[in-house]
C-alpha cells in the first residue's frame, strides 16, 4: 500500500507543470519603460551584457549585433543592459541610449532601461547573475583586471562585475553557464564556441 501511495505521488508530480529558473522571475523593464521579465526569453540561449555608450569597449555594440544576427535564428538572443557604474560612462537617458544604439551601430537586440550592476541599489538580475555565475573568462591572463587594478578603478571584491561589457552566457534552462570578462570581444572564439555548443543543446 505504501509502495502504491508512493507510486500515485510519482505519477502526480510528473505532469505539474516545470517551476521556472529563478532568473526568469526577476522584474526588469524594456528601454521604452515597459515592465516584464526574462520569462519572454524562455527555453531561448542568452548572453547578458552590461553596455555603455561612452567606453573605449563602446564598440563591441557591432560584434554584439552580429553574433546576434548570426544566431538569432537558432536560439540567441543578447540582451543589452545600459549601466553608469564605470566613470559615468552611459549617462544618457533611455530614449538617447536607444538612438546611440541604433544609429551608431545598428543595434536591433532588446536593450533594457538602465541598471545599476555594481555596489548600492544593484539591481536583482545582477546580484543573481553573480551569485550563480562560474568563474569569469579572462582574456590575456587577466589583462583588463590588472590594467583597472594599477590605475585604482578595479574595486570591490573578485565576483563583482569588471567593467562595461561583463558577458554572461545562460542556456536554455535559465542556467549561467559561463562568464566572459569585459575586453574578451563578442566574436571570440572563446564566445562564439560556447554560444554554439549551448545552441545545440535541445
Amino acid at each position: 500500500m505504501k509502495n502504491a501511495a508512493w507510486s500515485f505521488l510519482g505519477a502526480d508530480a510528473s505532469i505539474q507543470p516545470l517551476m521556472k529558473a529563478p532568473l526568469y522571475e526577476i522584474p526588469v523593464k524594456k528601454i521604452d519603460g515597459r515592465d516584464t521579465t526574462l520569462a519572454e526569453y524562455q527555453g531561448k540561449v542568452l548572453l547578458v551584457v552590461n553596455v555603455a555608450s561612452k567606453c573605449g569597449l563602446t564598440p563591441q555594440y557591432e560584434g554584439l549585433e552580429k553574433l546576434y544576427e548570426e544566431y538569432r535564428a537558432r536560439g540567441l538572443e543578447v540582451l543589452g543592459f545600459p549601466a553608469n557604474e564605470f566613470l559615468g560612462q552611459e549617462p544618457g537617458t533611455n530614449a538617447e541610449i536607444q538612438e546611440f544604439c541604433r544609429m551608431s551601430f545598428g543595434v536591433k537586440f532588446p536593450l533594457f532601461s538602465k541598471v545599476v550592476v555594481k555596489g548600492e541599489g544593484q539591481h536583482p538580475l545582477y546580484k543573481h547573475l553573480i551569485e550563480v555565475s562560474p568563474k569569469r573568462q579572462a582574456k590575456g591572463g587577466g589583462f583588463l583586471g590588472k590594467v583597472l587594478a594599477v590605475k585604482g578603478l578595479l574595486t570591490g571584491t573578485r565576483d563583482e562585475i569588471q567593467w562595461n561589457f561583463e558577458k554572461f552566457l545562460v542556456n536554455r534552462k535559465g542556467e549561467v553557464v559561463a562568464r566572459f570578462a569585459p575586453d574578451v570581444e563578442p566574436q571570440d572564439p572563446t564566445v562564439t564556441k560556447a554560444v554554439e555548443a549551448e545552441l545545440e543543446r535541445v
